[in-house]
């Protein structure tokens, strides 16, 4: 049984984005293993709370996230 974990920060991810994350990523999967294991692909989102991710010793939070995608610089922390 595959078992996936997804790890996204809070606040990032609209109800209807995560349930395409669990759809390709389901997809993915069964693409490798095959159809009959789709019924027991688990594929689990977990949140981590703003702040509480760091990349290169700065942390991350909803907003730097959602400026990144949004193409916008996040101000440097002061």
């Amino acid at each position: 049984m595959p078992f996936v974990s997804v790890k996204v920060v809070e606040g990032v991810f609209s109800p209807e984005q995560k349930q395409q994350i669990v759809e390709r990523v389901t997809e993915a999967m069964v693409s490798v293993e095959g159809e009959n294991m789709r019924g027991v692909t688990m594929v689990v989102i977990e949140q981590v709370a703003s702040g509480d991710w760091g990349i290169g010793g700065q942390t991350l939070t909803t907003e730097a996230i959602k400026a990144l995608a949004a193409g916008t610089p996040e101000p440097a922390p002061v």
